[in-house]
C-alpha cells in the first residue's frame, strides 16, 4: 500500500517553454479501504510558494476520474499556480455525502503535503466543472466541523476562493428548470448523454448520488444542495453556466449567485448565451461562439484587492484571473 506522498510517478513536462512537473498516482486518502488517488502538478522553480487549485471532475458523480479535466499543464504554466486533482467516491460505490467527505480530505492533505511539494497551504481554490462543480460549492460553502473525517484532521478543509462550473446547486428545480429550457444542448456531453432521466426518477444521476430518489427526501436534497451551506462569510465564487445548458438549466447558476449575493459576499456570475454543458472540457472551446456574455456581480466586498471580470476575455483566461486575485502568495518556498 502506497503512502501520501510517496511519488509513484512524477515526469517532467515542457509546456510552452515552461517546465512542469507532474507526480502522478499521489495517495491522499484510504476512504471505503481504497487508496483515493490525486496527481499534482507543479510550475517550475519559484522564489515564491505557489498557491494551490484542487480540481474536481464531472461526470453526473457516476463516471470520470482525475484526469477528465481541461489542460492543467496549459493553467499551471500561464498562471503559476500548482494543481492537485483527484479522484472521489463516484456514486455506484458511496452515496452522499462521500464525495463531499473526499474533496474536504484532499483539501487537508493538500496542506498536508505543503512543505513536500513547496505549496503555499493558506492559499488554496476549488475548481469543478458540473458534478465537481457541486462538490466545490459544497466544500467550499460547507463550515469546518461538517463533512469530517479524520484523515490529516490536524489541518484545516477551509478554502479562498471557489470556480463553480455548471454545476447543480438546488436538485428539486432541475426538473421544473429544464422545462423552460428553449435551447437545445449540442455540446459532446449532452449528446454522449442523449435523453435526459428526470433528477426525480430513481434512476437519475441526482437520485443516485443521493442514495434515494430526489423527491422521497426533502431533508437529503436539502443538505445536499450548496445553497444550503451558504453563510456571510464565504470564499470569494465564480459562477459559469451556459444558457444553452440543457443538461443543468443555467438557473442552477443564478439560485447559487441569488443566495451568495443576499449574504453579501463577493461573487460573480457569468452566463454565456450559445455555450452547453462540458465547456471547460472542449477541446474546442478556443474556437466557440460564446454568444451574448452576461455578468451578475454581487456587492459583496472583495476579499483580497478587487477583480472585475474582462466580458471580452476567453473562459480560461477568466478563470486563471480570478484564481490569481484571489489566490495570492508572498510565501517564499523553504
Amino acid at each position: 500500500m502506497r503512502t501520501p506522498g510517496r511519488r509513484s510517478e512524477e515526469n517532467d513536462v515542457i509546456n510552452s517553454g515552461m517546465r512542469i512537473r507532474i507526480v502522478e498516482d499521489q495517495v491522499y486518502s484510504h476512504a471505503g479501504g481504497v487508496a483515493r488517488l490525486a496527481d499534482v502538478y507543479l510550475p517550475g522553480e519559484s522564489v515564491t510558494a505557489p498557491p494551490v487549485v484542487v480540481w474536481l471532475h464531472g461526470g453526473g458523480w457516476r463516471f470520470g476520474d482525475r484526469r477528465l479535466a481541461p489542460d492543467l499543464a496549459r493553467f499551471v504554466q500561464q498562471s503559476g499556480m500548482a494543481v492537485v486533482s483527484i479522484d472521489y467516491r463516484l456514486s455506484d460505490e458511496a452515496h452522499f455525502p462521500a464525495a463531499v467527505l473526499d474533496v474536504k480530505t484532499a483539501v487537508r492533505w493538500t496542506r498536508a503535503m505543503a512543505n513536500q511539494f513547496g505549496f503555499d497551504a493558506d492559499s488554496i481554490g476549488l475548481w469543478g466543472s458540473s458534478a465537481g462543480g457541486h462538490l466545490a460549492a459544497c466544500a467550499g460553502l460547507s463550515a469546518e466541523h461538517d463533512f469530517v473525517t479524520e484523515e490529516h484532521s490536524g489541518y484545516s478543509s477551509a478554502v479562498q476562493a471557489v470556480v463553480d462550473g455548471y454545476g447543480p446547486t438546488n436538485f428539486g428545480k432541475i426538473d421544473a428548470d429544464r422545462t423552460l429550457m428553449t435551447l437545445p444542448g449540442t455540446d459532446a456531453e449532452s449528446l454522449g448523454i442523449g435523453k435526459v432521466v428526470p433528477a426525480g426518477h430513481p434512476d437519475s444521476f441526482e437520485s443516485r448520488f443521493l442514495g434515494c430518489a430526489v423527491g422521497e427526501s426533502a431533508a437529503k436534497v436539502e443538505i445536499a444542495d450548496p445553497v444550503h451551506y451558504v453563510r456571510g462569510d464565504a470564499p470569494p465564487f465564480l459562477i459559469l453556466h451556459g444558457e444553452a445548458d440543457s443538461l443543468i438549466p443555467s438557473s442552477q447558476g443564478k439560485y447559487l449567485f441569488n443566495a451568495l449575493a443576499a449574504a453579501n459576499n463577493d461573487a460573480t456570475l457569468l452566463l454565456f448565451e450559445k455555450l452547453g454543458h462540458g465547456f471547460f472540457n472542449n477541446p474546442g472551446l478556443a474556437e466557440a461562439d460564446y454568444g451574448m456574455v452576461t455578468i451578475y456581480t454581487s456587492s459583496g466586498r472583495p476579499r483580497q484587492g478587487c477583480w472585475s471580470c474582462d466580458s471580452r476575455a476567453d473562459i480560461p483566461s477568466i478563470v486563471r484571473s480570478f484564481f490569481q486575485a484571489h489566490l495570492k502568495s508572498g510565501k517564499r518556498r523553504d
